[in-house]
């Protein structure tokens, strides 16, 4: 599938796929099973150009070197380095597993920061929930993937599930926000000046313990809304991803 012709970059509109290993011009990258059955289905030969990206920045073009069942080799060429985007960080609830990797795809497609769980009170009580060893590994899979139909550049940094404490005290300091359908707007008449780097803290299904939400006041965070309903937690962490990265490129702009 070629996706996104209309966008600039040496290896835009062409097959994208994401590798783990470092891009460097001028050596061969290797890309695993899940990229050579993709290759295999497309029906790329030998000579094939495509895009390959790395998560961290580095997307480049190459020709397709060498196609066996397990790999795909690459011979990398015109590597380019995308600068990160201002940061937005989510903290997501730890929630029923497909709603959470639904939201892992578009967090990734919208350039989230970082993506940490959060053992809220009612997330104990969800079954079955995303958590674990083998449910990250599921959650960045889903992201590689957006990664290479989005042609984004930036992966986003994946933390394991953390206490409401460990994840407030790893918050960065900047903007911190949680949703919430009394809040503020995040954009309009009344809305909070924004800037980066903004966090923002999405509660579980049934919604924050009132204890939770003190907490979240005393370390800074403030209430801000997408809307005057209530939302399912991976709705309103897409529309509060969209809203932020609409916002920042703008004030990027004014600042420079």
């Amino acid at each position: 599938m070629v996706v996104g012709i209309d966008r600039a970059g040496v290896a835009a509109g062409r097959p994208s796929f994401v590798t783990a290993d470092a891009i460097v011009g001028g050596s061969v990258c290797v890309l695993d099973q899940g990229a050579a059955r993709h290759i295999r289905v497309l029906r790329l030969e030998t000579g094939a150009r495509v895009g390959i990206r790395d998560g961290q920045g580095n997307v480049a073009e190459g020709a397709l070197v060498r196609l066996t069942k397990d790999q795909a080799q690459v011979s990398v060429e015109n590597v380019e380095f995308v600068a990160a985007p201002p940061p937005v960080h989510l903290l997501v609830p730890v929630a029923d597993r497909d709603r959470m990797l639904w939201l892992a795809e578009k967090a990734c497609e919208l350039a989230c920061s970082s993506w940490r769980p959060v053992l809220w009170h009612r997330s104990k009580s969800v079954s079955p929930r995303g958590e674990g060893m083998v449910f990250q590994a599921k959650t960045r899979a889903r992201m590689v993937a957006a990664l290479a139909q989005s042609e984004g550049a930036w992966i986003p940094q994946i933390f394991p599930e953390a206490s409401p404490e460990r994840a407030i005290k790893a918050t960065p300091v900047g903007i911190r926000l949680t949703l919430d359908p009394a809040g503020a707007p995040m954009t309009g008449a009344g809305a909070i000046e924004l800037h980066a780097p903004i966090t923002i803290a999405l509660g579980p299904e049934g919604g924050f313990e009132s204890s939770e939400l003190e907490t979240l006041e005393l370390a800074g965070f403030r209430n801000v809304s997408v809307g005057g309903t209530i939302l399912r937690f991976e709705t309103a962490g897409i529309a509060a991803l969209a809203i932020a990265r609409t916002i920042l490129p703008k004030l990027c702009e004014v600042d420079s």
